[in-house]
């Protein structure tokens, strides 16, 4: 089944030459739809840092109230997703309420009982934001090898992110002779 999992992970960010920003965008969704699904959780998501917030870039889930979320931000500060990148808070829990440092953690709309969130660093080096699943219930069942698998589609994203602002930039124009 691991390996499955991995060579659709694989599949999905292939990341080509002549991809536009919509298939780009595609490509992570369907990243975060397999780790969504492969991990049983409620809710994957990217998001970015900006200017001291945490936006939710892309954000896939059956649940409406998280859908509608795409696009929203909060104070960095005030998030699993800078803690994590920290090192506050470990990338894999599976049961948020036995954490030692419960009291010290960000406030969250809902509860949330098992999470993983591993950082999104892009080829140059700079942390994009993170790659984060969670789910409202605790989940033990989650190991070691699930957040190696989420590591490795946060590299993956990283590049599809990294191929979107090569799109974005502008084209240098030939000199002219």
């Amino acid at each position: 089944m691991g390996t499955d999992f991995e060579e659709k992970l694989k599949r999905v960010a292939v990341v080509t030459a002549d991809m536009s920003h919509g298939q780009v965008d595609r490509s992570v969704r369907e990243v975060l739809q397999l780790m969504r699904e492969h991990l049983a959780m409620d809710v994957a998501f990217v998001s970015r840092f900006d200017d001291g917030r945490r936006i939710l870039h892309q954000v896939e889930t059956n649940d409406p109230y998280w859908r509608d979320a795409e696009g929203s931000s909060d104070p960095l500060e005030r998030s699993f997703c800078q803690h994590v990148v920290d090192g506050r808070l470990p990338q894999l829990v599976t049961d948020v309420r036995q954490l030692p440092n419960l009291a010290e953690l960000p406030p969250t709309s809902v509860p949330i009982g098992a999470h993983l969130s591993v950082p999104i660093v892009l080829p140059d080096g700079d942390v994009y934001g993170t790659l984060c699943c969670f789910s409202t219930a605790p989940n033990e069942a989650l190991t070691h090898r699930d957040l190696k698998r989420l590591r490795m589609a946060a590299d993956l994203t990283a590049r599809l992110i990294a191929k979107s602002r090569r799109n974005d930039d502008p084209q240098p124009e030939a000199a002219e002779s």
